[in-house]
């Protein structure tokens, strides 16, 4: 028995023995709860009290979420344990992990995130984009449940990691509302309202908008383009509306909006490669300029939060819409048949400089001046939409029908459907990438090729997603305390795509030339003297359609001795579809991963005496094999770029506990904690041979056999505790928060230097004031500060180093602070 199992094990004994009575009770994240029974989750499709699903679940309630001023999907990251947020591209651009499964570029997302039961809109932009929380969907929340484990039985796509459920607040019978401001340091302000109108006995409404901006904490200090990344710019509104068509019969409808419009964001330059040679490839144009970079940032006595970039116009526009239908028909006391209809589209236009540079050349000794001048300002790696067009765009329409029932006198409880999913292109999404070439406007070409080396790559792709599913699930009550719980779903995935992909390089006489791209000239069987093109139709290709069908499963013990306790076990597969890759040559696609997961947990409550709320413990093992990871793949031939696809080569173990629990003293103090202990390990990779033709010389995993999964930290604890002053009704509620969120060393990546590859670990502690109901009044007033020790800590790295010769580090957010006033009416 090695030691860390030794270890997990006896964290896993303590867990379960701390179960005891005599330990005071603690509860799953919630709101300040009287009972258990307060609690109500849809983590199996139907509602349910918390206690009682055997899921390791985490609850943010409408109250939590403005406490801990959670705006963006980072933001929920940074108070789950088990939810990391990868952050490369930006925190509105972040992707989820959970229990350590990640989402690999260009791959499927492993956790899936539900808007009032509808999945998040796709994309597949040249960088992470869609198939997550959009901006503005925390507003008026009923709550936010993290599930954690596989939960494809019931959820679907792509939920091997875990899933995010968004759940609004419906429209109620009673006319009612509120509105509030926010105020705060980096300019920030946010004005929120909502409005719920009953026209009659059968038909309710209500509006919900948001307004929120912030100055970026990322100071530039180029003085080219905007003075600040990092920033916060967006509005969002909701309509919904509900309709008793009949006593049995509802429908719920849902419209929803958001656009923002930020700098994007920007990072700062770390350390670069003093000691480059005419032979080092690429990094001759970058190692030595990113060297002058950090000179000049220290000799200002720049920060960590001070960056050097030169973009001229950065931006980050995100547009999202949807109109969602869910319409439920009570067809008879034991049968429910809903069915949930939904359309969306999401649209992403983005410029930035990718590694955060403000270059001027400088280059090794060596060199013919002629063709490697020195002194001259340029940029590595500029993004740009092509032209008007979108980076990514895609409609997804789904449908799903549910029925629900109940028999045997109700000790049997199933539920079965089927699901369809949709999504199509709108056009092409296109990008121009400027890689060398110092460009005013790459997106009408206007560039210039100092080095001769330079090049703008042109891609559009479109993409075409079909997803088909049947499921069914039921609950049998052996006896009054166990029941088993059996679940099956079989699911068909599809992807096809088509690309046009060019190469334009600017000549010494201000023209340009443009041909087909290798990946074309390869993929068409004409790989030698590049084709000028007049028409970027004439490059375009289509690889082999991906498409697989497997089954997913659950199988769940449960044991309730008590109306409080739960204790549950259970085996789930789960299942992640492949894909394609879009710029590589006899590797263009890659098949479906499984995980096989065993979960024990405990569930218990304490609803009476002076101390009350409950804990809940889960232990898991995963098995993820045919594990979906990019490598390497250099080329082979002169003028080649190579490329960096997505294989089926790893094989992994990831094991760990969770804890999360809540206890109330006396009505006056409650503390909230989230514990997870994640072990993870890379057992193997087995990349597959170069495929016959192939332009590659190797395929070399950028990940490490033997090391832990990325994002995966090993401990990472939340603890929140709430204290509500001995106050007269008369005076209000008054109460003060604090809120402490530990995270060890994380894993990033493998693919740069080694001081470079984790970012290390992270104390941040929030603060809140909150005084409600002042002074009698429908107002609440809070103030509230995050980061209060004002921590600086990266939370990305741009994985430059061995291609460029320097490295670059995305920093999370500095201490921040702010006022909120709202006034509530109707009700």
């Amino acid at each position: 028995m090695d030691r860390r199992s030794s270890k997990l094990r006896l964290l896993v004994g303590v867990a379960l023995t701390s179960l005891g009575p005599a330990i005071p009770a603690l509860a799953q994240s919630q709101e300040a709860a009287t009972t258990l029974g307060d609690v109500i989750v849809t983590a199996r499709r139907t509602q349910e009290r918390l206690q009682d699903v055997p899921i390791s679940i985490t609850v943010y309630s409408e109250e939590q979420i403005a406490n801990r001023n959670i705006v963006t999907a980072t933001d929920l990251g940074t108070y789950t344990p088990s939810l990391s947020v990868n952050q490369r591209f930006g925190p509105e651009k972040s992707s989820f992990a959970i229990r350590g499964f990640v989402q690999e570029p260009s791959t499927a997302p492993s956790v899936g995130v539900y808007f009032a039961d509808v999945v998040a809109p796709r994309a597949q932009g040249g960088t992470t984009s869609g198939n997550t929380a959009v901006v503005g969907s925390f507003m008026d929340l009923q709550n936010v449940q993290v599930l954690k484990g596989p939960q494809g039985t019931l959820f679907g796509r792509n939920t091997t990691g875990g899933a995010v459920l968004l759940v609004p607040n419906r429209p109620v019978d009673s006319l009612e509302g509120w509105v509030e401001g926010q105020a705060g340091d980096y300019n920030m302000w946010r004005a929120q309202g909502v409005l719920n109108v009953p026209v009659n006995d059968k038909l309710r409404f209500r509006l919900a908008l948001d307004r929120n901006k912030r100055d970026g904490y990322m100071k530039n200090k180029s003085g080219i383009g905007t003075d600040n990344y990092n920033d916060v710019n967006y509005f969002a509104g909701r309509l919904s509306a509900i309709v008793d068509l009949t006593p049995d019969l509802e429908t719920y409808t849902i419209g929803t909006y958001s656009n923002s419009f930020s700098r994007g964001y920007g990072t700062r330059i770390a350390v670069c490669n003093p000691n480059v040679t005419p032979a080092s490839g690429g990094a001759i144009f970058t190692a030595l300029p990113a060297c002058d970079q950090i000179a000049r940032a220290e000799a200002r006595g720049d920060g960590p939060l001070d960056v050097d970039i030169n973009n001229p116009d950065p931006y980050l526009k995100l547009r999202h819409w949807a109109v969602i239908n869910t319409t439920t028909w009570r067809a008879s006391d034991t049968l429910t048949i809903k069915n949930i209809v939904s359309y969306q589209e999401f649209r992403e236009r983005a410029s930035f400089s990718l590694n955060g540079d403000n270059f001027t050349s400088r280059f090794p000794a060596g060199l013919p001046a002629s063709r490697f001048p020195n002194g001259v300002p340029f940029s590595y790696i500029l993004l740009n939409p092509a032209g008007d067009g979108n980076n990514s765009a895609q409609s997804t329409f789904s449908e799903e029908l549910q029925f629900q029932g109940r028999a045997a006198d109700d000790r049997l409880t199933w539920q079965a459907g089927g699901y369809l999913e949709q999504s199509d292109p709108i056009g092409f999404s296109a990008g121009y990438t400027g890689i060398l070439a110092t460009c005013t406007n790459p997106s009408i070409l206007a560039c210039t090729n100092p080095f001769g080396s330079g090049q703008i790559s042109a891609s559009a792709t479109k993409f075409w997603f079909r997803n088909k599913g049947v499921y069914a699930q039921a609950t049998y009550e052996l006896t009054d305390q166990l029941s088993l719980t059996g679940g099956i779903r079989y699911t068909w995935d599809k992807t096809r795509a088509l690309a046009q992909s060019t190469r334009i390089a600017p000549q010494a006489d201000g023209s340009f030339v443009e041909t087909c791209n290798d990946v074309v000239r390869f993929f068409n069987g004409a790989p030698g003297v590049p084709l000028v093109v007049t028409d970027q139709a004439q490059c375009r290709f289509q690889p082999p359609a991906e498409k697989s069908k497997k089954p997913t499963w659950l199988i769940d013990v449960d044991y309730k001795p008590t109306d409080d306790v739960l204790l549950y076990a259970k085996y789930v597969r789960g299942y992640r579809a492949g894909g394609i890759n879009m710029t590589s040559i006899g590797l263009e696609g890659w098949g479906p991963e499984k995980v096989d997961n065993y979960e024990v947990g405990v569930k218990t409550g304490f609803r009476h005496g002076a101390v009350r709320g409950s804990l809940n413990v889960a232990a898991f093992y995963n098995k993820l094999s045919n594990q979906q990871l990019n490598v390497s793949a250099p080329s082979s031939v002169a003028g080649f770029a190579g490329a960096q696809p997505t294989v089926n080569a790893g094989k992994s173990k990831i094991q760990g506990v969770e804890v999360d629990g809540v206890a109330t003293f006396f009505d006056r103090l409650r503390f909230e904690l989230g514990y997870t202990y994640l072990d993870t390990e890379l057992i193997s990779i087995n990349v597959p041979p170069i495929p016959a033709g192939a332009p590659y010389s190797a395929l070399i995993p950028t990940a490490v056999a033997g090391g832990p999964l990325a994002l995966a930290p090993k401990n990472r604890v939340s603890l929140t505790g709430t204290y509500t002053l001995p106050l007269s009704d008369r005076v209000g509620e008054v109460s003060l928060a604090a809120t402490f969120v530990h995270t060890d060393k994380q894993t990033i990546t493998q693919a740069t230097l080694p001081d470079f590859r984790e970012v290390p670990a992270t104390d941040l502690l929030n603060l809140n004031v909150n005084w409600n109901n002042v002074m009698s009044k429908p107002i609440d007033l809070a103030f509230f500060v995050t980061n209060v020790t004002n921590e600086k800590y990266p939370v990305s790295v741009g994985s430059t180093y061995n291609s460029a010769g320097f490295e670059n580090l995305l920093y999370g957010a500095p201490r921040m602070w702010g006022v909120r006033l709202r006034y509530s009416f109707g009700g």
